[in-house]
């Protein structure tokens, strides 16, 4: 009888070891663009949008008129300068900096008094009012040891995002803005799509499928074949056709496009299930057949119960869908109170004529997270749908 040795470098180990870490580095480079979007969304706006980018949200202090104060570090100074204050002239009483010859000549001709001079290094920073990014309360030019940083991330940044996704609500007292629409709102009209969408995909498609896998109909493979060849027609080919459709049955600007096409099937699903219910054996139906039961009773009560994990997967496939459907959308919802998330985050980012990054980051992250949370229950299923689909030809 021969004895195993054991190698000394256990290679399986070493293999599996550096395995681990090529997909750990894959996957923390697939994760950084959510690491940012969530990073991000805890900054204050000049902290979203400084070059070079910091990665970690800080809040800076320093000492103003004798009290320490939060503020904003607006710009480091290239060149040394003088800080006056204007004694005559339209500028009275306001302090400025001004290069150290222009600083001179204003001095000279008693205009200013000097305040204090400033190196080149310095940092001009600002107290701003809080919840307003433009009005200034006080600022300062100061040495860099002067001012402190803590990490502090900005967690309203999340209720003002949203409050402000459905755009500026009315002044106290005013009549009420019509233009503003609250965050439920939004996510109210995406659910009610998705649910409906997911409704009508699992049994339109459950049923066409069911009558390609196992009824047997003069010119079932031919239908298959054509109805597989639909998924080569791209989205925009039928936009115009379907807004000529929606437009005479008078559903423009309504959330009915979006759901409605889902009760008619689709290539995909119709070959995802079908694929499933070849999988599942002949054997249960003809034995429910001699029992005396109908087609749509062996689909019910056979078929559908077993195919949990196809029509799951295809719930979900199409919920991830509609919740992030731009296109649809845009094309055929007209006012604002039906908009849904996705439509909503793009109306967001032109509101007040500019992006402010940290809101939109704020909205998108609230966006994205029960799309997370779905998957991470889902998945089971999902994978068990895909390791059965097509095991059977």
């Amino acid at each position: 009888m021969s004895v195993r040795r054991r190698s000394r470098f256990p290679a399986p180990a070493v293999g599996r070891t550096v395995l681990y870490l090529t997909l750990g580095g894959v996957t923390l480079v697939f994760l950084m663009p959510l690491i940012w979007l969530l990073v991000t969304s805890l900054k204050p706006v000049e902290q979203a949008m400084s070059l070079p980018p910091s990665f970690v949200p800080h809040a800076y202090f320093t000492a103003l008129d004798g009290q320490r104060r939060e503020v904003t570090r607006d710009y480091e100074l290239a060149a040394p300068g003088v800080v006056i204050t204007w004694t005559s002239g339209p500028r009275q009483s306001h302090d400025e900096a001004l290069p150290p010859n222009a600083a001179a000549t204003a001095i000279a001709s008693g205009q200013a008094v000097e305040h204090y001079r400033v190196e080149a290094g310095w940092w001009h920073v600002t107290e701003r009012a809080t919840g307003d990014e433009e009005q200034v309360l006080s600022w300062a030019i100061v040495p860099p040891e002067a001012v402190d940083s803590t990490i502090a991330p900005r967690w309203s940044n999340y209720p003002e995002a949203l409050e402000r996704m459905g755009g500026e609500p009315a002044p106290p007292g005013s009549p009420a803005d019509v233009h503003h629409v609250g965050f439920s709102r939004f996510i109210g009209n995406t659910l009610l799509v998705c649910v409906l969408g997911v409704i009508g995909t699992i049994f339109s498609n459950a049923i066409v499928a069911y009558g390609f896998a196992r009824l047997r109909w003069r010119g079932r493979d031919a239908f298959f074949a054509l109805t597989l060849a639909t998924m080569m027609v791209p989205f925009p080919v039928l936009m115009v056709p379907l807004y000529g459709v929606f437009k005479t049955l008078g559903l423009i600007g309504t959330l009915t496009p979006l759901w409605l096409p889902s009760f008619f099937g689709s290539a995909f699903n119709i070959f995802l299930m079908r694929q499933f219910f070849r999988t599942i054996p002949e054997e249960l139906s003809e034995a429910a057949r001699i029992d005396g039961c109908s087609e749509w009773r062996i689909f019910w009560r056979i078929i559908l119960p077993l195919s949990k994990p196809v029509l799951a997967t295809a719930g979900v496939v199409h919920f991830l869908y509609a919740w992030n459907d731009f296109m649809g959308p845009l094309l055929f919802l007209t006012r604002k109170q039906d908009y849904t998330l996705s439509l909503a985050l793009q109306n967001y980012q032109t509101q007040q004529g500019g992006v402010q990054w940290h809101y939109l980051m704020a909205a998108s992250a609230v966006t994205i997270v029960p799309i997370v949370i779905l998957f991470f229950f889902a998945q089971k299923t999902f994978i068990q749908c895909i390791a059965t689909t097509g095991s059977k030809a």
